[in-house]
């Protein structure tokens, strides 16, 4: 007996993006569409309105989903399964073919590069739909990409769904069109695009405060030599490197330091309305995670949740951790893209990855909203290339085909190289080792924005970021982070001025010159004092207007910006 085909009425409604994309596709009728939405946008369930569509008119006769970890297959049948569609996410290669119980089935890249010629043989029997998530995988060797493409090139339809449609090399994505653009480029052709920023102007995903920690830390190279250096301080990629991991190495200051940070970050959102927000340490390997999971106990008093890989059991530690009111979940990188746990709300990114592509899949885990004011919290490392990323956020990129080698931001490869011990012969104390690393709050992220000024761990000024109200819209953070930034400044100047009196200096002496560090401070103070004025005689968003400036001046954002940058966005943005 055939398989019920899917009532579209039982359908829930969907938001105006979704609607939107599926009167273009089937207006097209093509063999091919991309779709692009943010993380958190309902990517799955457009893709299985579009199924049904298809079954329900006969165009299609099975399903294929393509997913890249195996977690998501078992994600995928479950969604599939509450809209009236039967997939099999326990096929194996072995089998060849779906039971007559199900519309399809869901598969991953590797099970697909394993064996092609099976899923093409399946894709050939029936007219079949195939749904490619996160389709930017395809290109991740020659397996997977040729694999896909000699699967399911028979397919009458095909849907490629991703978040993140850009990668860091120059492997074409199968089924993607590209087009040549003035700077004779190659660039990912999208049929539906809705960004970030457009789902954060629409209430589908939450505002992103990240709260950027420096510190100082001290380590001994593989030479043996000891060195030390503040953290987001400007060093070369190699110091950045040894800087980083010095600061993660769970037996120093600074990982107890962020943890204790984070969790009391959370504990306000689960006072101000969000009773199950959780929290989630991004790890970069498995002994970390571990050592990780040993602090938030320390720290809480509560056993943290741990995920290291998508091995036997972590699909469902992962349901139990998302169904639970458990705090915390420690998981190696991270827990992958398309994992969907809504009540995320803090993030502690613990990890040494920093490709654009990782960093956007990692941030994409926090953002997705359940009612409104909801917001998330991302705590990291006050690295440059992080804070650059962190200020992009609403930044859209396409995979670029052609584009000259040089690396984009920072070169992972040094973190990878800072990993690593050198066997010298016998000299095992000369080993790299971390000595330690305090941690402090650098500044807070925003919209693109830079807010605060440097607070030590602990402090009531730490404090009162970590405090801003958990329901908020995004216009209410930008103006709270300003006012809070504010009064901190004020405190300062009164703490200046105190300290003045008590040591008698004569009021005509000259004021002490301030530093590059302080200097940076001020100037970024005044620029977001200059773009909030805009922003409210134009009604552009803040982001846009630091975009714009950034455009006209050049230079990477204002958490990066040198002095002479800020100083020349300043003049710029007053002629505006």
């Amino acid at each position: 007996m055939a398989v019920r085909t899917p009532a579209l009425e039982t359908f829930p409604p969907l938001r105006a993006w979704q609607r939107k994309a599926l009167v273009e596709y089937l207006r097209r009728r093509g063999e091919d569409f991309v779709a692009v939405a943010t993380p958190g946008a309902g990517k799955t369930t457009f893709a299985l309105r579009i199924a049904a569509e298809l079954l329900a008119d006969g165009s299609v006769e099975a399903v294929t989903v393509v997913a890249p970890t195996e977690h998501l297959k078992t994600q995928w049948a479950d969604a599939a399964a509450r809209v009236g569609i039967q997939l099999d996410a326990a096929f194996r290669n072995a089998d060849l073919h779906s039971s007559a119980d199900f519309h399809g089935a869901v598969v991953t890249y590797a099970q697909v590069g394993m064996a092609p010629q099976v899923h093409r043989r399946r894709t050939m029997t029936r007219r079949t739909l195939v749904i490619l998530d996160e389709i930017h995988h395809a290109g991740d060797s020659r397996t997977w990409g040729d694999g896909v493409k000699a699967a399911f090139e028979p397919a009458v339809r095909r849907l490629m769904l991703t978040g993140t449609p850009f990668r860091s090399d120059d492997n074409p994505i199968p089924f993607v069109s590209y087009e040549r653009g003035g700077d004779g480029l190659l660039r990912s052709r999208a049929d539906s695009v809705y960004g970030y920023s457009d789902a954060l102007r629409d209430g589908v995903v939450r505002p992103v405060l990240f709260l950027a920690y420096s510190g100082e830390t001290r380590w001994r190279t593989n030479a043996g030599e000891e060195l030390a250096a503040r953290l987001g301080e400007p060093m070369t990629q190699d110091l950045v490197a040894q800087a980083w991991r010095t600061a993660l190495d769970p037996a120093g200051d600074w990982m107890p330091q962020v943890l204790r940070a984070a969790d009391a970050r959370l504990t306000v959102l689960r006072e101000a309305g969000m009773p199950d927000a959780g929290g989630l340490v991004i790890a970069s390997d498995q002994q970390a995670a571990r050592s990780y999971a040993k602090l938030i106990e320390q720290v809480t008093g509560e056993r943290a949740a741990v995920v290291l890989s998508d091995d036997v059991g972590a699909s469902a530690r992962i349901a139990t951790f998302a169904a639970s009111e458990q705090r915390w979940l420690v998981a190696v990188r991270m827990v992958s893209e398309g994992v969907d746990i809504p009540r995320l709300a803090v993030g502690v990114y613990a990890t040494s990855a920093s490709t654009p592509l990782y960093f956007a899949q990692a941030i994409g885990r926090f953002v997705r909203a359940r009612r409104p004011g909801e917001t998330a919290s991302v705590f990291l490392p006050s690295v440059p290339h992080l804070l650059g990323l962190a200020s992009e956020m609403e930044v859209e990129r396409d995979h670029v085909l052609g584009k000259p080698k040089d690396r984009e931001g920072f070169d992972d490869d040094l973190l990878d190289r800072a990993q690593r011990d050198e066997q010298a012969s016998g000299e095992l104390e000369k080993r790299f080792a971390a000595l330690s690393a305090t941690a402090e709050l650098d500044q807070v992220i925003f919209d693109g924005a830079s807010f605060g000024t440097a607070a030590q761990a602990g402090t009531p000024e730490e404090e009162e970021y970590l405090g801003l109200p958990g329901l908020l819209t995004s216009e209410q953070v930008a103006s709270l982070l300003a006012k809070r930034q504010a009064d901190q400044l004020a405190a300062q100047r009164r703490r200046a001025t105190e300290r003045r009196a008590e040591s008698a200096a004569p009021a005509s002496a000259p004021a002490a010159p301030m530093s590059a560090a302080q200097r940076r401070v001020a100037l970024r103070r005044q620029l977001n004092a200059l773009v909030a004025a805009q922003h409210h005689r134009t009604g552009q968003p803040h982001g846009k207007i630091h975009a714009e400036l950034r455009r006209l001046c050049g230079g990477p954002p204002s958490a990066q910006a040198t002095i002479e940058q800020l100083e020349e966005r300043i003049a710029t943005v007053q002629t505006l």
